[in-house]
This record gives C-alpha cells, sequence and structure tokens, in this order.
C-alpha cells in the first residue's frame, strides 16, 4: 500500500488539508492524536515520562499536563529529542498495525514533525502544506488563544519550510488566496495512478 505523509510548520494548515483527503475516501492516521492517546494510555510512557521530566507533569487524576510538558520541552532541544525517543517507536508500531487495517489506495500519515523525526523515510511520497508565515501566526493565535510571541516562539522550534521542502514530492498553497480544493484533487489522482 502506499504510504502518504501531510507534513508542515505549525499554522500551515496540514490538518485541513488531512480533512480533504478524508473526504475523499483516504484513510488519514493524525500521528499527533495517536501520539497523545499513546501517552495516555500506555503506562510505560507515563513511567519513563516521569523518570525523565519529573511525577509534576502529571495532574492529580494520573493525567499528563499537556501545556507543562509543552513548556518543558518547546524551548529545549534534548528535552524535545527525549519526548521524542520515548513516543515516536511507539507511534511508528501503532501506524504499522493502523495500516494493515485499512483497504484504501494509499494511506496519509499527518504529523507534524515527520521529517525531524525521520518517520518520512518509512513513506513513499510527501506533501508539504505551507502557508505564508503571517498567515500561520494568525491561526495560531486565534486557534490555541495564544499571544504572538508564543507562536513565534514555536515556529523558530520547527524545521523551516525550505528545509521541509527538498523532502518534498508535492506541495499545496494554504494561504487562503489559491482554491486548496483542487490542488488536493491533482495530487489525490496522481497518488491513485501510483498506487495502481
Amino acid at each position: 500500500m502506499l504510504k502518504v505523509g501531510i507534513t508542515g510548520g505549525i499554522g500551515s494548515g496540514k490538518t485541513t488539508i488531512a480533512k480533504v483527503f478524508s473526504t475523499l475516501g483516504i484513510a488519514v492516521y493524525n500521528a499527533d492524536e495517536r501520539a497523545r492517546s499513546i501517552t495516555s494510555s500506555d503506562p510505560g510512557v507515563r513511567e519513563k515520562i516521569i523518570a525523565t521530566f519529573g511525577a509534576e507533569l502529571f495532574n492529580s487524576d494520573n493525567e499528563l499536563d499537556r501545556s507543562k510538558l509543552a513548556e518543558v520541552v518547546f524551548n529545549d532541544e534534548e528535552a524535545l529529542a527525549e519526548l521524542n525517543d520515548i513516543v515516536h517507536p511507539l507511534v511508528r508500531i501503532d501506524f504499522g498495525n493502523w495500516i494493515s487495517e485499512q483497504a484504501t489506495p494509499y494511506v496519509i500519515k499527518e504529523a507534524a514533525i515527520l521529517i525531524e523525526n525521520g518517520a518520512h523515510k518509512e513513506l513513499d511520497e510527501i506533501i508539504l502544506v505551507k502557508a505564508d508565515m503571517e498567515e500561520r501566526i494568525e491561526r495560531v493565535m486565534k486557534r490555541d488563544s495564544v499571544d504572538r510571541e508564543l507562536v513565534v516562539q514555536r515556529m523558530n522550534n520547527q524545521m523551516s519550510d525550505e528545509d521541509k521542502q527538498e523532502f518534498a514530492s508535492y506541495t499545496i498553497d494554504n494561504n487562503n488566496n489559491q482554491l486548496v480544493i483542487r490542488q488536493v484533487l491533482e495530487i489525490h489522482e496522481d497518488l491513485i495512478s501510483k498506487a495502481d
């Protein structure tokens, strides 16, 4: 089965694009959501997070406080790498299990750090979703109810679109000045032909 990745910087709209593919009947795996589910449900992951970052990241109900975790890892590359080393191997296994249950011509794995964590190497094609910086900042401020400075800080900690571009088979411009449906349909048709 053809495996396709969708990635893009924060606020680029990759989740929206993934939903468009989903409406076309393509199975979409949201790696970030699955990672959240794994960190919540896997006791071994919880133990490793506590051993690495401390028990104070969990509330009285033993639930991971994601905002506290984000504060710890977003400005510390080493801490982020440690967290990724805990969670990403399990996400890879989960993705493999998920693929075996799908019956669409191709599948999509949506992930924010698809290239950074090396997951792109296990995929056949990569779709990069791009949008102008100001557009992205506005989207994230509105979506997450956070200030501009925090959004810019998060962006600065991500791989740039220019660096991601060299890994991309396809690029979608999601700046609200072009119809994304047409772009998605063109890519979809091409992927269907490759999947045959």
